[in-house]
């Protein structure tokens, strides 16, 4: 018999969703802005409507503005505006609201909501569970194995690990290797300049992965890419930065707060706590019914 699935949600893609799409001017009566939370609760009730979820996993980044990566390269995400307050009040509020409807919520100071959700995937796949990734970002589809899916639930677009090389043009095992060559512009990762997409795929579909392309690289300039030869000399040239952001792009599968305690099991709604945020939030009454049916 098959094991339920795990449902595993990178909430800050949520979070920052409805943060940019709902105006600001929802608020409560002390003027504090209630946008971004209710886009994301909204967000909770649509998914355990649609999943029936038993076991869910929701993962937080606690530091909006660093990890570990930073100790690696300074400039990882330098490219962003810090968050302002208002923001971090909501998420600290959309964690409370994840948790009173009985979710089991991870956020870690020093690591991603996407190292968590990667240690969680580990930890279930190995348990036997298949793996459902509710998020957007295409990072996260390096985590996707055999039996897994990746899901952009606003977009309703669900790949498996087979989509994922139709789609993207590498297996998931590759992902990381293919953002180390062409880069991450949200993140703000260097890869090696003049490779897109189309290259990246080509060599890892012909070298499989990054080290062998550094172990064979007087192959690539026989190889049916257009600039070949020129190709050659920029990944020699950069083999540096490209070594440099697979360490930032590859997601950690072993944080050890997420371990600690790993459960996804859904628990029981805590209507008081939940009545109370919703107060302070002043959240009319159709989202609180909702919420209370849901969970």
């Amino acid at each position: 018999m098959s094991l339920q699935p795990v449902y595993l949600v990178d909430a800050s893609i949520y979070v920052f969703r409805a943060w940019f799409s709902i105006s600001d001017e929802f608020a409560n009566s002390a003027g504090e802005p209630t946008n971004a939370v209710y886009g994301f609760t909204g967000f909770l009730c649509s998914l355990l409507e649609q999943t029936s979820a038993e076991h869910i996993g929701v993962a937080f980044d606690e530091s909006l503005s660093k990890s570990y990566r930073n100790e690696i390269y300074p400039e990882y995400k330098a490219n962003r505006e810090p968050a302002p307050e208002e923001l971090k009040r909501q998420f600290r509020w959309a964690r409370d609201v994840a948790e009173s409807m009985g979710l089991s919520c991870f956020a870690d100071h020093r690591f991603e909501a996407d190292d968590l959700i990667g240690t969680l995937a580990a930890h279930w796949r190995d348990r036997g569970h298949p793996v459902c990734i509710i998020t957007s970002d295409k990072d996260l589809t390096q985590l996707v194995d055999k039996n897994d899916s990746w899901w952009d639930f606003t977009r309703n677009q669900k790949l498996s690990h087979s989509s994922i090389k139709e789609k993207f043009g590498v297996y998931p095992e590759q992902i990381a290797d293919y953002l180390a060559l062409t880069g991450d512009s949200v993140d703000n990762i260097p890869g090696v300049p003049g490779v897109g997409p189309k290259s990246a795929a080509a060599l890892l579909s012909h070298f499989n992965n990054l080290d062998a392309i550094w172990e064979r690289i007087e192959e690539v300039q026989h190889l049916s890419i257009r600039g070949a030869k020129s190709l050659q000399k920029k990944l020699g040239a950069h083999r540096g930065a490209a070594e440099l952001a697979r360490r930032l792009t590859i997601i950690e599968t072993s944080v050890p707060s997420a371990l600690e305690n790993p459960a996804v099991s859904r628990g029981e709604l805590d209507e008081a706590r939940l009545n109370r945020l919703f107060d302070e939030m002043e959240f009319g009454g159709m989202l609180r019914r909702r919420c209370i049916q849901t969970a």
